[in-house]
Formats: C-alpha cells, sequence, structure tokens
C-alpha cells in the first residue's frame, strides 16, 4: 500500500496544531475519500488521535483501524460508537444522515458531527429545501415540483431551455440534468418520477462556488470556499457525476465581492444564517456541515442547492489548507458551542484535486482492475492521495506471503489526487504529473481541472 502523508502547514503561517495536544476519540463513518480526507486533516493536527473509521477503504485501513459495518443502519452503528467509547462520531456521506443514523448515536448521549433525520431532508429532498428556502428568503432560482409527466412537461415548458431536471430525493449526484435538448430532459424527469417527485428549475448561468458552513444548530462558521467540475469530461461535457475535481481558495471572488471574506460573510448573511435559523425554529437543529452549493450570477449570489454534509471532492481540496484544529471545530459543532468562535485559519497555499475513475463511470462502472504506480505518485512533492473505492484483492499474498498486495478499484470514482504548493500553477503540475503515474485499465480523469484559474493566476487577474 502506498504511504499517504497529510501535509504540513508552510514555515512562517500559524501552526495552531502544534500547539493543540488534546487527544480525541473518534469514530468516522462511510467509505470514501471524504472521509480519508477527514481522517488526513484530523491525523495532521494531532496524530495520537484515536481514530476508527466504519466501513472505510484500502487506503483508509493503511492509517487507522477499520471496521466492517453497514454505515447505513442506525442500530450497527450506534452499537459500534457504543463498544468504542468514543467522544465524538462524525458521519460522512448523505445516506446514514437520511437513515437516522446520527439520532440514534445521539440518543446515546454520544456527541454527533451529522444533522438529525429530520434536517437531513435539506438535501434528502430537493422539495424540502426549496420550502426552507422560501422561507428564509434565501435567493434561488425559480422551481415547480412535478409529480406527473405531465406536471414535468408543462414545467420544462414555462421556463424553456436551458432545462434543469433534479430527482427530488438522494441520487450520489448524479440526479441532476442541464440540457437544451427537450426530449432528454422529459426522459430525465421520467425516470426520476418513478422513484419519487422531481423538480424542473429556472436555468440560472454563473461561475459555481461551494461553501461549507460549520453548524451547531443556532450558529455557523465557515470553512474555505472551493468549485467543483461536476461533468464526467473535459470543457463541463458529459454527464453529471459525484464530481471530478476541485481547487481551494478562490481568489477571482475579489473580483466580484471585494475579497474572499466579503463573499463569505454575505452567504453566511443571506444563506446560511437564516436557513438554520429557521430549521431551528421548526424544532430540527441542524448540527453539522451545511453545503451550500451557490452560483454567481448577474444578479447576485442564488443557492442551486443544499447538502448537508461535506462534499466530496471539494473536501479534500479545502481541508489540506486548514490550519485550525479540525477536531475542535467538529466537536464545537457538535456540543453546541460555536458561539463567538473566530473563523477558523487557512494556509495561503493553493490546493488541487483530480479524481481518478472507473471506465464507464458514471453509468456503469467497471470494477474489480488493478491499480497501480500509488507510491510513485504520493512520492511527488506536495501531494498524497485520498482513496474513494479500493480494497485489497482476497487473494493477495495466498500464495506468497511476502508478495505486494494487489490493490483494486471497486468503485466508479477511484481516487483523489491532490497536490499543494504556493500557485494554482504548480500545484496543477504536481497533480497531474501524479495522476499520470497510476496505473489503472480504462481508468479516466479530466484534463482541464483549474486550467481556468491557473490561466488567471498566470494573467496576473
Amino acid at each position: 500500500m502506498p504511504q499517504v502523508s497529510p501535509v504540513a502547514p508552510r514555515r512562517g503561517e500559524p501552526d495552531i496544531h502544534s500547539q493543540y495536544a488534546g487527544t480525541v476519540k473518534i469514530l468516522v463513518l462511510g467509505p470514501g475519500a471524504r472521509e480519508h480526507a477527514i481522517i488526513l486533516a484530523l491525523l495532521a493536527e494531532n496524530d495520537t488521535h484515536d481514530i476508527t473509521a466504519a466501513p472505510g477503504n484500502a487506503g483508509i485501513a493503511h492509517d487507522i483501524p477499520c471496521v466492517q459495518i453497514d454505515a447505513n443502519d442506525p442500530a450497527a452503528a450506534t452499537a459500534l460508537a457504543v463498544g468504542l467509547d468514543v467522544e465524538l462520531v462524525v458521519i460522512g456521506p448523505e445516506a446514514p444522515l437520511v437513515a437516522g443514523v446520527a439520532d440514534a448515536i445521539r440518543a446515546e448521549g454520544i456527541p454527533v458531527f451529522g444533522p438529525s433525520q429530520a434536517a437531513a431532508m435539506l438535501e434528502g429532498s430537493k422539495d424540502f429545501a426549496k420550502r426552507i428556502m422560501s422561507e428564509a428568503l434565501v435567493p434561488t432560482g425559480r422551481a415547480i415540483t412535478a409529480l406527473s409527466l405531465l406536471e414535468a412537461e408543462t414545467a420544462l415548458d414555462d421556463f424553456g431551455a436551458p432545462y434543469v431536471v433534479k430527482a427530488d430525493g438522494l441520487a450520489a449526484g448524479k440526479g441532476v440534468l442541464v440540457t437544451t435538448d427537450r426530449d432528454a430532459a422529459v426522459a430525465h424527469a421520467s425516470h426520476w418520477l418513478a422513484h419519487g417527485g422531481v423538480l424542473i428549475e429556472e436555468f440560472l448561468d454563473g461561475q459555481e462556488v461551494s461553501l461549507f458552513l460549520l453548524s451547531d444548530g443556532h450558529d455557523v462558521v465557515p470553512l474555505s470556499p472551493a468549485q467543483d467540475f461536476k461533468r464526467i469530461f473535459d470543457n463541463d461535457e458529459g454527464p453529471n457525476t459525484g464530481g471530478m475535481g476541485s481547487y481551494s481558495p478562490m481568489p477571482w471572488l475579489s473580483e466580484r465581492f471585494g475579497s474572499e471574506e466579503a463573499f463569505v460573510r454575505e452567504v453566511i448573511e443571506t444563506v446560511g444564517q437564516p436557513v438554520i435559523r429557521v430549521l431551528e425554529a421548526e424544532g430540527t437543529p441542524f448540527v453539522g456541515l451545511l453545503y451550500c452549493g451557490l452560483i454567481i450570477t448577474k444578479d447576485g449570489i442564488r443557492v442551486i442547492e443544499f447538502n448537508a454534509r461535506f462534499g466530496d471532492p471539494e473536501t479534500q481540496a479545502v481541508l489540506p489548507r486548514l490550519v485550525t484544529p479540525l477536531s475542535e471545530l467538529l466537536l464545537a459543532s457538535a456540543t453546541g458551542d460555536l458561539a463567538g468562535r473566530p473563523w477558523p485559519q487557512f494556509s495561503t497555499d493553493r490546493t488541487v484535486c483530480v479524481v481518478l475513475a472507473s471506465e464507464g463511470y458514471p453509468e456503469s462502472p467497471i470494477t474489480g482492475r488493478p491499480l497501480t504506480g500509488l507510491d510513485a505518485a504520493a512520492a511527488v512533492p506536495g501531494v498524497h492521495l485520498a482513496h474513494a473505492a479500493t480494497a485489497i484483492a482476497p487473494d493477495s499474498g495466498a500464495t506468497d506471503p511476502s508478495a505486494p498486495a494487489i490493490l483494486l478499484a471497486t468503485g466508479g470514482r477511484v481516487l483523489s489526487v491532490v497536490a499543494r504548493a504556493t500557485s494554482f500553477g504548480e500545484a496543477r503540475d504536481r497533480a497531474y504529473e501524479a495522476i499520470r503515474l497510476i496505473g489503472l485499465e480504462g481508468g479516466q480523469f479530466r484534463s482541464d481541472i483549474a486550467a481556468a484559474v491557473v490561466a488567471q493566476e498566470q494573467s496576473g487577474r
């Protein structure tokens, strides 16, 4: 297995990690690169944290113990948390949240970073999210919930092209279609109507931004913005995916808002805090990570969607820059102690994340193929790997126990290659140097991640 090393803050920057001696017993639920990124950030601040993952993956298992349970099962997750006597549970994916895992563990008196089942409907139902936005007076696009194909077609014709069709429930990042092809929009609506309702939305034109807000149910504090790349192919072509890459920070926000900080403050005041207060007033306080999917239109900031957890792959780009101890932030959120806390500090470095996916992703990924070259990739300066869908081949070492283990790709998105440097250009070069060293038959990745921000950086804008 390749060594995956967290990246320390650069010399001369505040290193709060080195001043933080507290050791916390933590359970991280989830199997992917987002969870690996969270674990690496926790280990970077204090390598004596006692961290267990469930179920994890091969990369996570290289760093910490993993327990094979169904993380979406409230009873199984609760039994594990109680048995380990943990002080904090961090729930990574959306499925356990919507299944009520946070509620079950909280009932045992264990602090949980992750919203209740009721509050997680902010991601679990687009219709619910739109209602909350309306009550919080959050700026967003017009939308119509359709429960039949006739209603969907009527709404599509009302809004006109480009057409935006969203599955109402969870769809692993693949329930959204934006197209100028009406037939394709109708087909997408028909497919998701078989699983529930769909939202037909007004198309919003502009640059997209992801902003993470930590919430304790009453107050919020922000992390640094990031931009992700949702479509499978270069130039934002092809179907939507869970995300093919990301970068952070977003210096171009200063052109519109004067500074990144001013942008973040506006999002908190007009989006984050109002939504959290409405949920609190309704008796469903949101404790965890409010992911604000935003678009900067000519008329200002608009909300595209909310998620109820850390985004993937934005987390892989944001957390390596975090200087403030992540465990302090997670515990403060989980225990209602965010009020009055200063905003977290971040390194001035730039990070670029490029995702390696299996052949056939996102429609029909071909899995079970060997991965090679990970040690060489991780040896590129400033690079580390966050595993998403990897496992050790069951028969590895069966005939020769001394032979190297065979690593397999077990899902659609396989690895996140994350690079850090003082400039976007250098970070991007490092990320692509590393990913080209990894062997995966039929593997695919976008070649244009962060290309635009590099061009802006080099032009001096």
